[in-house]
């Protein structure tokens, strides 16, 4: 599987899925990561809409991910990501703690939707929602 990875307002390729470590100014999006978010934002009836990226406080383990979708332009501050043709807006905060890492798509028995693949992860919660940092 190829991986897009992007830097803001640019596109490139990359293989593998977690981006080395010199790559930490970017953020990875795999090829299934970009099919999904088309499907979903096709499903609300938004195509043109963005994916929001984020990190929040809480959680069980101190920090959560944030995926959202986006109708309004970017924010003043948001880092602007395109791959394949779906923008993904990231603010600055939050990608002091997504900066290296990955958006795939995963698919299993019992989980279906985007997830991330970050090397600044310490550890993440048993719900996989929730995670610390280095």
């Amino acid at each position: 599987m190829e991986n897009n990875q992007v830097h803001e307002h640019e596109q490139s390729t990359a293989s593998g899925t977690v981006p080395p470590a010199s790559a930490k100014k970017t953020v990875t999006i795999t090829d299934g990561a970009v099919e999904y978010a088309k499907k979903r934002l096709a499903q609300r009836g938004t195509p043109d809409a963005a994916v929001r990226l984020g990190v929040r406080g809480g959680g069980c383990s101190g920090f959560s991910y944030v995926i959202e979708f986006a109708d309004e332009p970017p924010r003043e501050r948001d880092l602007v990501f395109e791959a394949g043709g779906v923008r993904f807006y990231v603010d600055k905060k939050s990608f002091v703690y997504l900066a290296g890492s990955a958006l795939d798509y995963e698919k299993t028995l019992v989980f279906q939707g985007f997830k991330f693949k970050n090397p600044q992860e310490a550890s993440r919660c048993g719900c996989g929602h929730s995670f610390t940092v280095r």
